[in-house]
């Protein structure tokens, strides 16, 4: 059956790209009175205009030390309050009655300020292959043994390549077995992603739970949103022309995976986003001057858990798929790290896929060699887990992008009057409890935290 179309006061006009490998569609959910401009690889087929800021209001508790109250509204993106539109808000604290501003890019302040948005969105950018199609052809049709020959449109250096090549195996027993379970639950990855993700969501689905989402957040008409088959991830958060921009990957937008996408990069990512603009350290200087430890693993670690929270069978096969891929990438060239997932994956595009994601900066990759950045959310896991009984999360949320290793410093110079905070993370003991349940569900014990970390 067909899902519900835009409703009310909404307008949808169609385009279709030609020719091979064209993208399925696009969708930008946006303000009637916003253009989305340039939209990353735009190349759509949908569009959406007319979401509003909606009012109303809600509630829920943090763990703040006595006195200290948090006014709750509501990646990597450099957010500064825009002078316009409001939005709906909810409380933490009493008496709060103040409203957010939509939020914006800066468009002043020095280069610096802007340098931790700017540089990993341009390093992604940068380390994508431009031939992919058809290095990827090349290589079905030598029954998986070439080792594709990447191009790059703006490739990065040789000295940064080889900072994001050094893989770990720290965690590598861990996520070995995280992905045996689901094997032996479920009989193979595909079985797993059938019985927990559900089917895949036609382009009016997904609009209409990310609107039902965004409803539930209280930021409905802050973000553009556009769905495209062209990502290598399931979805990224990033800035377009100024605004706030959610990239949904099409092809792996499953029914009952879908909610827990936007709880990482909505509920996590960008209100993280948007109150690390309040704070002090909301610039590069400012980060500096308070001599705050790198966002990651904390910030992917935190979205992560954020994307399995209450999955019924919470099992974290991404994050440890990702983290022993690379493991294995910087061991061995592209066909035998192929030969090698068959392991845990039988499709042959989707272990191409992983397979890419891993060599991605490489030029020849029939030699080994990494991406590392993808085993940052295991790691962040991981540690998130070994030390969440001491960790703030709601203030963990409201202090911006910082690491759960700040947090306890930093309480006293944060600016928590006007922040945002899930929905999700408003009943701690809720919280707590799915925390307890993932641990569960991949066999991690706290005495395998406590000698691991």
């Amino acid at each position: 059956m067909p899902g519900p179309g835009p409703g009310p006061g909404v307008s949808v006009r169609s385009e279709r790209r030609r020719g091979p490998g064209a993208a399925t569609g696009s969708m930008m959910l946006l303000t009637a009175t916003e253009g989305c401009g340039d939209v990353r690889h735009s190349q759509g087929a949908l569009s959406v205009a007319g979401f509003q800021p909606v009012g109303g209001r809600g509630g829920g508790g943090g763990g703040l030390k006595p006195g200290q109250s948090i006014t709750v509204l509501g990646s990597p993106m450099g957010l500064s309050p825009r002078p316009s539109v409001q939005t709906r808000k909810s409380c933490l604290g009493a008496g709060c009655t103040r409203t957010t501003k939509l939020p914006l890019l800066a468009k002043s302040g020095s280069a610096r300020d802007g340098e931790n948005c700017v540089k990993k969105l341009c390093i992604l950018t940068a380390i994508k292959p431009s031939n992919v199609e058809k290095e990827k052809q090349k290589f079905f049709k030598s029954n998986y043994t070439y080792n594709p020959q990447f191009e790059y449109s703006n490739p990065l250096s040789s000295q940064l390549l080889d900072k994001h090549n050094n893989a770990s195996d720290r965690f590598l027993t861990q996520a070995v077995r995280i992905m045996e379970l689901a094997l032996k639950r479920y009989g193979s990855y595909e079985k797993f992603e059938l019985a927990t993700g559900g089917s895949l969501l036609t382009k009016s689905r997904i609009w209409h739970q990310v609107k039902k989402y965004m409803d539930k957040e209280g930021c409905l008409g802050e973000i553009v949103v556009h769905l495209t088959d062209d990502l290598l991830s399931r979805a990224s958060m990033t800035v377009v022309n100024s605004r706030p921009t959610l990239t949904i990957n099409m092809a792996t937008a499953r029914e009952h995976w879908l909610e827990g996408m936007l709880r990482h990069e909505i509920g996590t990512h960008y209100f993280r986003g948007i109150n690390n603009s309040q704070q002090p350290w909301g610039s590069s200087s400012g980060r500096r001057r308070h001599n705050l430890r790198p966002l990651n693993p904390t910030e992917e670690g935190l979205a992560s858990l954020h994307s399995v929270l209450f999955r019924k069978d919470p099992l974290l096969w991404r994050a440890a798929l990702l983290y022993y891929t690379v493991f294995q990438a910087s061991r061995m060239p592209f066909a035998q790290l192929f030969q090698d997932l068959g392991r845990f994956l039988r499709e042959p595009n989707t272990r191409w896929d992983y397979c890419v994601r891993a060599k991605r900066g490489q030029t020849d990759t029939s030699q080994p060699g990494c991406f590392s950045k993808d085993q940052v959310y295991l790691d962040g896991i991981l540690k998130i887990l070994r030390h969440r009984d001491k960790i703030d999360f709601p203030l963990l949320m409201a202090l911006g992008k910082v690491s759960y290793e700040d947090v306890e410093r930093l309480r006293d110079l944060a600016a928590t009057e006007h922040v945002r905070i899930p929905h999700f993370l408003q009943d701690e003991a809720r919280y707590g409890e799915q925390l307890q349940k993932i641990m569960q569900a991949n066999h991690i014990t706290d005495n395998e935290l406590h000698s691991l970390i």
